[in-house]
């Protein structure tokens, strides 16, 4: 399949509706925009040559809709789209869209190490491994814009299982959240497994420490010693003075 068609018309844009991780039995939508003078839509797989199917876009619509009602792992794989115009001038490909079908197979297992609790800073590490995948591992964090980590699966020495090792840090609070992962089979990595179980990461400690109201101790009053131990409130902390007790404000 070539880069790209000749022309000057607009790119055209794909994605996948509900999204490009479908568990498989499930329908999908692939969408193609590109222009209102658009005459027909094209959707290329795997870098053929000819079209995998085609579109006429309704009702002056400047895209158009290419429904798989269920979802096979035939149909995992790189979509690419374009369009002719009414003067019959082809438009460039879009970029690609990797459709990856999940759910077929047994889950991995994740696991964190040295814990799912993290200070902010550290380094932690995320196992997933498996007895039946041997090819890559995938790594998702839910709700969140990071596109997945893939990782190579390794034997684990006297252990009959794969693995691979997601290294995280030096962590920040973005760190945080819950994740997945899944295997795949190495002659076709866009069909994943069942997912793992979630693995909840926290992420604990603050970058610029405590933050102090502005107050201050009664004029000629010495301070004898600060609590190293938080009050009951956490909105408080407690000082001693010499003419008594005082409270300042504590700000997390």
């Amino acid at each position: 399949m070539p880069d790209s068609f000749p022309g000057d018309v607009p790119k055209p844009s794909i994605w996948a509706d509900p999204g490009p991780f479908v568990t498989e039995g499930s329908p999908v939508t692939i969408w193609c925009q590109g222009s209102l003078q658009a005459s027909a839509y094209l959707l290329y797989k795997d870098r053929g040559s000819e079209p995998w199917e085609t579109r006429i876009p309704q009702n002056s619509s400047d895209k158009a809709g290419f429904l798989i009602g269920a979802i096979t792992q035939t149909h995992a794989g790189r979509y690419q789209c374009a369009y002719h115009t009414t003067g019959d001038i082809p438009s460039e490909w879009s970029d690609p869209l990797f459709l990856v079908v999940t759910g077929v197979g047994g889950a991995p297992s994740l696991s964190a190490q040295p814990g799912p609790v993290v200070a902010s800073g550290e380094n932690v590490s995320l196992s997933c491994s498996s007895q039946l995948t041997s090819g890559p591992f995938h790594l998702l964090k839910e709700g969140g814009a990071d596109p997945p980590q893939h990782m190579e699966a390794k034997p684990r020495m006297h252990a009959g299982r794969w693995q691979a090792i997601f290294p995280l840090g030096p962590v920040s609070p973005s760190h945080g959240g819950t994740y997945r992962c899944y295997g795949s089979l190495s002659f076709n990595p866009n069909v994943w497994s069942q997912p793992s179980a979630p693995l909840h990461i926290e992420i604990t400690g603050w970058n610029d420490g405590p933050k102090w109201a502005t107050a201050s101790p009664p004029e000629n009053s010495l301070i004898h010693t600060q609590s190293s131990v938080k009050p009951p409130n956490p909105k408080t902390t407690q000082w001693r003075i010499s003419s008594g007790w005082a409270w300042l404000a504590w700000s997390w």
